[in-house]
């Protein structure tokens, strides 16, 4: 077996890959970097995938590849799965190839979770969506057919229905809640945010999980817990990932929903590091947590890049989310829970923030259309413990 050697080796080709070659980059200029992804494509702005590409006319495909390669040297091998990590020997194996590494990035990111039915188009009707191929073959088949079904009201899911609705598709959503966006919003607010799909024509079929079913040539079939039906000419999966932890467990690796790494992003193994996703690690306000967003696997992955070349750098961010639908945008840090307590300080209907509070104390801001405050809701966590109810109200703006 072929062995190829890298002074920096990275597992998983998103945007922490990316990140992390450019965060190796503004330390050694020179060490060899080896990407290893089970993609098709190089890596690429994934946000965009379920948002502006959908909706903003001048976001065109050329924006969307990040251009890795051409900008730290990377040398990318793409359609490669890694299969076993070996640490005493500091090698991994993929694609029948040995690859030998100096220090290893584990950025093995998720797996979409598909759904509990009998697929006999080949994928044809039935979909997850993760990457850019499946954004391709999404934007196909909303050109193609009428009827979409979208399965799962989180943050993908609500996304793509709104894409898909605003792109003249016929479109029902499928969501476990009685009202769309209510685990994470207080009630009248997901009353609101519900208003805004039914009023821009999505179908929503609340408080159903999808139970079984089938797709084949023709269309798709979606047997209802309780056991109504919903029909529709394709349906995609937005329920979320499995994070991928197998290599790290199968390697002797830490892993707890994740596997874990220090403030450094260093794992329990020595010479290898963890990021984006797929990384468990200790935030300087919130605690250990694991995060799936884009701000997080942005300046992770700098961050470990920077610590792979040498930096020795706690990583001291703490990262926001966000979602954009109907024209409409929400920012958020920390814990976004509807079964916690909340402070709302409303501007007017379309302005204004929510503080989650647990025993009184604040662990997540909520901004809904309030721009540049990530740093002072940022602050509030930071300020958390010395913080009254009454403090909260005007503090932002």
């Amino acid at each position: 077996m072929a062995t190829t050697h890298f002074d920096y080796l990275i597992v998983g080709g998103g945007m922490v890959a990316d990140s992390a070659a450019r965060g190796i980059r503004e330390l050694d200029t020179s060490g060899s970097i080896g990407i290893l992804s089970d993609d098709v494509d190089e890596p690429y702005t994934r946000p965009a995938l379920s948002k502006k590409l959908w909706t903003d006319d001048e976001f065109t495909w050329d924006k969307v590849p990040l251009g890795t390669a051409d900008d730290t040297g990377a040398d990318i091998r793409l359609r490669t799965r890694a299969t076993a990590v070996r640490p005493e020997a500091r090698e991994v194996d993929a694609a029948g190839e040995t690859f030998s590494y100096g220090k290893l990035l584990l950025a093995t990111g998720g797996h979409p979770v598909p759904l509990p039915i009998d697929d006999r188009s080949g994928g044809a009707r039935a979909l997850t969506f993760r990457t850019a191929e499946d954004y391709r073959h999404l934007r196909t088949l909303s050109e193609d057919v009428v009827r979409i079904a979208v399965v799962g009201g989180g943050y993908i899911g609500s996304e793509l229905a709104a894409a898909l609705v605003q792109n003249g598709v016929d479109t029902v959503l499928i969501h476990t809640g009685a009202v769309l966006g209510d685990a994470v919003f207080p009630p009248a607010l997901a009353e609101r945010f519900e208003k805004l799909f039914r009023d821009a024509g999505v179908e929503i079929v609340a408080g159903s999980k999808v139970e079984a079913g089938e797709a084949d040539a023709d269309g798709v079939r979606l047997v209802l817990e309780g056991g109504d039906e919903v029909r529709a000419d394709a349906v995609v999966s937005g329920l979320g990932i499995d994070v991928a932890t197998g290599l790290a467990e199968a390697a002797g690796l830490a892993v707890d929903d994740g596997i874990v790494v220090d403030a450094q992003l260093r794992s329990s193994a020595d010479g290898i590091w963890a990021a984006g996703d797929v990384a468990s690690y200790p935030d300087r306000l919130l605690g250990r947590r694991r995060v799936e967003h884009v701000d997080n696997s942005n300046e992770m992955g700098r961050a470990v890049g920077r610590n792979l070349a040498g930096a020795g750098e706690p990583y001291t961010h703490t990262p926001y989310y966000y979602s954009a639908v109907f024209g409409i945008r929400y920012e958020a840090v920390g814990t976004l829970d509807s079964s916690l307590d909340t402070v709302e300080d409303w501007i007017d209907a379309d302005h204004g923030v929510v503080y989650y509070l647990d025993d009184d104390r604040v662990v997540g801001v909520l901004l809904w259309n309030i721009e540049n405050a990530r740093d002072a809701a940022r602050a509030v966590l930071a300020e958390a413990d010395t913080l009254t109810r009454a403090d909260l109200v005007g503090r932002i703006r």
